[in-house]
Parts: C-alpha cells; structure tokens; sequence
C-alpha cells in the first residue's frame, strides 16, 4: 500500500468511496491536504484535513478500520512537527473510524457537534501521544 498525496485525477474514485459528487471531491484536493492509500493504482481509502491555529482538523476519512489507522499517521505526522494538536469527528455509530482512532492514540474527549441531528464523538491527539509513549 502506497499513501501519496491525492491528484485531481482521484476525485472520481473519492467520491466513489464517499457517495458525494465528483466535483466536490476535486474541490476537497483543492483545498485541503488530501492523502490517499493507493494499492497498485487502486485508491482504497484517504484522509483530509487542514490546519487552523494550533490544531489540525480531520475532515474525511474513508477506508477499512487497518486502513484508516494508517491514514491517521498523515496528519499526526504533520501535527508532530508542528507542535499541534490533531482533532477527528467520529459519527456516534461509526464503529470503524473510533477503532483506528483509538489504535491510533486518539482519545475520546466527549460528544461533538450534531450533523443533521446525527451525534458525533470528539477525538484528540497530542504530540507525544504515539503508541509507545504514554507515561
């Protein structure tokens, strides 16, 4: 599995893998950073997020709990460096993106906000918080 900045070529198969349209896709990989899992040129899953201040918010993440796990590594990767935090929205019955989330050392900060009434969990990461290094 490869992981690769997303090209506007990949907005097809995003919105494939999201149910949302095609142009809005290759607005996301306008716009935010957009990372994708590419396995011999098949796109299986990706991340988004964009950085605000001294956070990095995860917009999207698709792909299979293993998958999504190592997506993560994008933006915690980038928050390390720069000393911030990474923020992540689960859907309440969102059971994949919790699991890799929490393999992920995420950890569970509450309720988030209501979309279209549906609840949310709020996950954190914090430099310092990668597997291995909790005290």
């Amino acid at each position: 599995m490869n992981v690769r900045d997303a090209v506007e070529a990949d907005a097809e198969r995003l919105a494939a893998l999201t149910g949302s349209p095609t142009d809005v896709m290759r607005n996301l990989i306008h716009d935010r950073t957009v990372r994708v899992a590419d396995d011999d040129g098949a796109v299986e899953g990706f991340v988004s997020y964009d950085a605000e201040s001294s956070t990095v918010h995860v917009t999207q993440l698709e792909g299979d709990a293993e998958l999504c796990e190592t997506l993560l590594s994008e933006p915690t990767r980038f928050a390390a460096r720069e000393d911030m935090n990474v923020e992540l929205l689960a859907m309440e019955a969102d059971d994949v993106t919790q699991a890799a989330a929490e393999r992920a050392a995420f950890e569970r900060c509450g309720p988030g906000p209501r979309f279209d009434g549906t609840p949310t969990i709020r996950y954190r990461w914090k430099p310092g918080s990668e597997p291995g290094t909790r005290a």
